[in-house]
């Protein structure tokens, strides 16, 4: 089963909410209905993407248009989060998966899921590095330190990284900090399998 994805929401600087989707956008919601009023941040943990959530209507509402699991209408099995999107392979590949007894679809699923469970702790380092420096340029492109920041980040050097942005927000500092604590912690585990 896939781990359920975690948000980070900020206010300004200041950390309004972290977590699942449904407990972020909870807390989210509150601090728009009880008149906050500085710019609100999303991203998502694993990608450092930046997120737009419609937080019109009640909490309910927001949650419902929100929630993969909801409603939906297209392509793809919107209970389990499914997305129909193009892919162009050769013949030989296409070949191959119509013999598969799943099919093809399910086929491609599992081969992904192997490929995620044998990634090594060192590519997901990486990807959890480039998620927070995601965060990073959104939230910190202007302050003190950034570049060298970021450097330190991708140096793998903890130490230093903590050390340049000491002087930044105190929820923005807090955040990058486990992000990168996280990161070096998957660089230890050893590859499944192996």
């Amino acid at each position: 089963m896939e781990e359920e994805r975690t948000y980070t929401a900020f206010a300004g600087e200041h950390l309004v909410a972290a977590g699942g989707l449904r407990a972020m956008l909870g807390k989210v919601k509150s601090y728009l209905d009880d008149g906050g009023e500085e710019r609100v941040l999303i991203f998502e943990d694993w990608t450092g993407r930046q997120v737009d959530f419609d937080f019109r209507g009640t909490p309910e509402e927001v949650l419902d248009r929100a929630d993969p699991g909801g409603p939906r209408t297209g392509p793809g099995r919107p209970k389990l989060g499914v997305v129909a999107r193009e892919v162009t392979l050769l013949p030989r590949h296409w070949e191959w998966l119509e013999r598969q007894p799943s099919g093809a679809s399910a086929a491609l699923r599992r081969l992904v899921d192997e490929a995620r469970k044998r990634e090594p702790g060192r590519e997901r380092a990486r990807l959890a590095r480039e998620a927070a420096s995601k965060v990073m340029w959104a939230m910190a492109g202007d302050l003190p330190n950034f570049e060298e920041a970021s450097r330190a980040l991708f140096g793998r050097d903890q130490a230093r990284f903590e050390k340049l942005i000491a002087a930044w927000p105190k929820d923005l500092r807090k955040h990058l900090a486990r992000l990168v604590r996280e990161a070096a912690g998957m660089e230890e585990e050893p590859a499944a399998g192996g």
